[in-house]
């Protein structure tokens, strides 16, 4: 299983960015998939997650409080990658964000990528 995060970088406040994951080694369409960040100086947070394609109750997408209406996390199985479109970024969104397998349990996790919010 590997993980592997992209698109991190320095964004000023109120910019854009996207984070990608390309996920190998599984079958991808059949997991729950995680974004987890750590700040600097912080514990882990739960981002967001998204449901594997034959869980058809409840919500597909779930976000934590601080990033909803600004963050999407998606999924493409075709390609076997994990996105999460961030925008109107804050300066509390600097994190190193990691992609996860799982919900709850989490099993295996990519390097991550470092997003950096700054003027």
């Amino acid at each position: 299983v590997q993980l592997v995060e992209s698109g991190g970088g320095l964004v000023q406040p109120g910019g854009s960015l996207r984070v990608s994951c390309a996920a190998s080694g599984f079958a991808f369409s059949n997991f729950y998939m995680t974004w987890v960040r750590q700040a600097p100086g912080k514990g882990l947070e739960w981002v967001s997650v998204i449901k594997f394609s034959g869980d058809i109750g409840g919500d597909s997408t779930k976000y934590v409080d601080s990033v909803k209406g600004r963050f999407t996390i998606s999924r493409d199985n075709a390609k076997n990658t994990l996105s999460l479109q961030m925008n109107n970024l804050k300066p509390e969104d600097t994190a190193l964000y990691y992609c996860v397998r799982g919900l709850g349990t989490y099993d295996y996790w990519g390097q991550g990528t470092q997003v950096t919010v700054s003027s």
